[in-house]
């Protein structure tokens, strides 16, 4: 098994900018790079929701089944 190495950041964010202009071109690239980004919600929220909305019998037997 070969071990993966992690490129730099830069060269990563280099790389990611490339491609995308390739792809893309400059102007959607700069348009993608601009893009709002959703704002995260609140970890205890987003559990509650999670737990909200969860069938806990499905849960259950996901985790438990063997």
């Amino acid at each position: 098994m070969k071990a993966s190495r992690l490129l730099k950041e830069d060269v990563l964010l280099h790389k990611a900018i490339a491609a995308l202009m390739e792809k893309l071109g400059p102007v959607e690239t700069s348009r993608f790079l601009a893009m709002d980004r959703p704002k995260r919600m609140e970890s205890v929220k987003r559990h509650r929701r999670w737990q909200r909305d969860l069938d806990q019998e499905a849960f259950l037997d996901t985790i438990f089944a063997k």
